[in-house]
């Protein structure tokens, strides 16, 4: 094997081959335990191989070459979202490639960083490579429209105990202590002195506290207050084809399916939560065309939240992607419009140019949509109903520390439309983020989603009740518990700073100790 990886060409292969198995440590498989031989061996390489590592600019070369792997199996499914619309075919090869490409570049770079440091000891390597690759993953979340996805903290996701720490320091610092974590058996087998072997002993008792923390919380109960209410909420999630974006005239039809699927009893005060851009030609102005269907079939009791485009007209014609509150008259109680945009997806970049070049958004046939300007707590009281919940829509369950700006709501309500990607990886990823978003924040979270999947989350990241992304059907909540605001959610992002300055102040500890000895 040596001898293979003096070879250039065969250790391109082998660094791609460890990025792509790394892959499988993601939902839904969720093997976590494939990093600690992948993210270890590619270390290893790093630091073995300097042969092959000649250049500053041959340290990013071999980063790129292991997010490139990693990401091409991890992100295939993006480019489904291609192949509804025949106008886009061609795209699909160099999207195929030019996605992975470019998210792999913060890969490469914190390499390239990692290159500057060579006079450290074993431990403050690790710690080095920890504080670089979290960095640069908090920067891929953060710049342009930001893409947090795939983090290697989130093959941890069916692991309840362990991401109860997420509370307290968030995805981000939960990231740079995985990545350590992983390279423990790197640190073990690099071995020069007693220190290496107590800091993987005493990193491993570490995770083991993390774990023991994340036991207590998920059984305490003193900090929990029953909501206990007199209405239900229905949570809808349907199968309903994505073609509809391509065929406006079956608007009626789908009206129907929803509404099958809802099952209305008018005497019961009720909340139905519909996905994401059921409606695709008609937007929240006209709505009313449907006042018949929606009296016919509800009452006074009800409200119903769905996803429709929002149209504004000023000087010029702006859309948005918004949620809305409707009572059986179909009265727009309350709305919110999407302030995360997808690039390409739901606005394009250098618009007046690519369009002229034959380039469009890819669910839509119309110009992006605007961006919503803020994101506000919607509270609903009268009679029957006595709550508020925080609106997102589809990508924007994805930021971590980024939601909102109070904590006074019961729950977070996110509808989403995953058909774009098909009975692909990509829906079991993106709830996933739910499942983080939850503990961070401490809140309940109710996720519609047409072709996806549609759960009720609890506080603590447990999953009350869910529908697979290859079913449709109802979820019924009638009471749901809260936990008191989380710490994380009190800090935000600031906690992984502090992270990242404990790590540099104990790496220039380590170097000083060295230079001393």
């Amino acid at each position: 094997m040596n001898n293979l990886l003096k070879n250039k060409y065969f250790s391109y292969i082998y660094i791609a081959g460890l990025g792509g198995i790394t892959s499988f440590s993601l939902p839904p498989y969720n093997y976590f335990i494939i990093n600690f031989f992948t993210l270890s061996l590619f270390y290893l390489f790093i630091i073995n191989y300097k042969n092959h590592l000649k250049k500053k600019i041959d340290y990013f070369k071999y980063g790129w070459i292991f997010g490139f792997g990693y990401f091409v199996l991890s992100l295939y499914w993006i480019v489904i979202s291609l192949t509804f619309d025949q106008n886009f075919n061609f795209l699909i090869p160099i999207a195929l490639f030019l996605i992975p490409s470019f998210v792999a570049i913060f890969y490469g770079l914190p390499l390239y960083f990692f290159s500057y440091f060579k006079n450290f000891n074993n431990i403050a390597l690790v710690l080095i490579f920890s504080v670089l690759f979290s960095f640069f993953e908090f920067i891929r979340g953060s710049i342009l429209t930001g893409f947090p996805w795939n983090l290697f903290a989130f093959s941890f996701s069916k692991n309840l105990s362990f991401i109860q720490i997420l509370s307290l320091i968030g995805t981000y610092s939960f990231n740079l202590i995985c990545i350590s974590f992983f390279l423990v058996p790197a640190v073990f087998i690099l071995r020069k002195s007693k220190y290496d072997i107590f800091f993987c002993i005493i990193f491993i008792f570490f995770i083991i506290g993390i774990i023991f923390f994340g036991e207590k919380r998920l059984n305490s109960e003193h900090d929990k207050l029953t909501k206990d209410k007199k209405y239900l909420i229905k949570v809808i999630s349907s199968k309903i084809s994505i073609n509809r974006f391509y065929n406006n005239d079956n608007e009626y039809e789908i009206l129907n399916d929803l509404i099958d699927l809802s099952k209305p009893d008018k005497s019961i005060p009720t909340i139905f939560i519909w996905p994401e851009g059921m409606l695709t030609s008609t937007n929240l102005k006209d709505i009313h065309y449907y006042k018949d269907l929606f009296q016919l079939n509800f009452s006074n009791k009800h409200l119903i939240i769905l996803g429709i485009n929002d149209i504004k007209k000023d000087s010029n014609l702006k859309i948005y992607n918004s949620l809305a509150i409707v009572d059986n008259n179909l009265n727009v109680l309350n709305y919110y419009q999407k302030n995360n945009l997808v690039p390409f997806g739901e606005f394009l970049p250098m618009e007046n140019f690519l369009r002229k070049i034959g380039l469009k958004t890819i669910t839509n046939n119309y110009q992006s949509f605007s961006r919503g300007k803020e994101r506000k707590v919607i509270s609903i009281k009268n009679q029957n109903f006595d709550l508020s919940f925080l609106p997102l829509i589809c990508y924007e369950i994805i930021y971590s520390g980024k939601l909102k700006k109070t904590d006074n709501f019961d729950f977070i309500i996110n509808i989403s439309e995953d058909g774009w990607f098909g009975n692909s990886i990509g829906p079991n990823q993106h709830f996933a983020h739910s499942i983080f978003r939850a503990v961070e924040e401490g809140k309940n979270i109710i996720r519609s989603t047409n072709n996806g999947i549609s759960a009720f989350i609890g506080p603590k990241g447990n999953i009350i009740d869910k529908t697979e992304s290859t079913q449709s059907g109802v979820l019924e909540i009638r009471n749901f518990k809260n936990n008191k605001e989380t710490f994380f959610s009190k800090n935000g992002n600031n906690i992984f700073f502090y992270f990242l300055l404990f790590y540099i102040t104990l790496i220039f500890f380590l170097k000083i100790n060295r230079e001393i000895k």
